[in-house]
């Protein structure tokens, strides 16, 4: 009997996490391309928050990966909000709320299973996330490339990242920044490793 009744109980528990996360919203990507800052470019990392989201039940909306490149703004391509994370909570009402007042951090910077993102002090740490943008999630001007070539090198490059756990090595404005902190030390695997990170990158329903 007791088999039985912890039996119900755990089908009950995922078909709640389930429902919930067939209305989530936002959420951070599991893994990534493997491949480092190589994600197809917007293409391919729209794909693959799509097909995160399809495994984990939320996959009836359309998934944009929250990334600027040299011409394109991540604010832009993300829909009107408001976006909840897998277990319902709300992490911004509009665009503009994400910017001014984004309520990502560790607890609430979930992935698509409604699990927590290893951060500042976990091992490994995975707190860096690829965004190549500005605080204001616009496009970085300049001549310098932030976006690892629009999201397509593996090798030598850069990538400005943010910090889902909203901390760094100081207590800055930038420490703190959940996407636009510091630029990466590479586009590889291995670099985006060396300074906190693993690929990872935001994904949001566009409605």
């Amino acid at each position: 009997m007791k088999i039985l009744l912890a039996a119900i109980t755990s089908l009950l528990l995922a078909a709640g996490a389930q429902t919930q996360q067939k209305d989530m919203t936002f959420f951070i990507t599991s893994v990534g391309s493997g491949k480092g800052a190589d994600l197809g470019g917007l293409a391919g990392a729209d794909q693959h928050c799509q097909a995160l989201a399809k495994a984990a039940g939320a996959g009836q909306r359309e998934w944009r990966a929250y990334l600027s490149t040299d011409k394109v703004n991540a604010r832009d391509r993300i829909g009107k909000g408001p976006w909840k994370n897998a277990k319902g909570e709300e992490i911004a009402k509009s665009v503009d709320d994400l910017h001014a007042n984004s309520r990502i951090n560790k607890q609430t910077g979930l992935d698509e299973k409604g699990a927590m993102v290893n951060a500042r002090g976990d091992s490994p740490n995975k707190h860096d996330i690829l965004t190549g943008s500005t605080p204001d999630g616009r496009a970085i001007s300049g001549d310098k490339d932030m976006t690892c070539g629009n999201w397509t090198k593996s090798g030598e490059g850069s990538a400005m990242v943010g910090h889902q756990d909203r901390m760094g090595l100081s207590d800055t404005e930038a420490a703190r920044s959940w996407n636009s902190s510091h630029s990466s030390r590479g586009c590889s695997q291995d670099a985006l490793r060396s300074s906190g990170g693993d690929g990872l990158f935001y994904c949001f329903a566009a409605w």
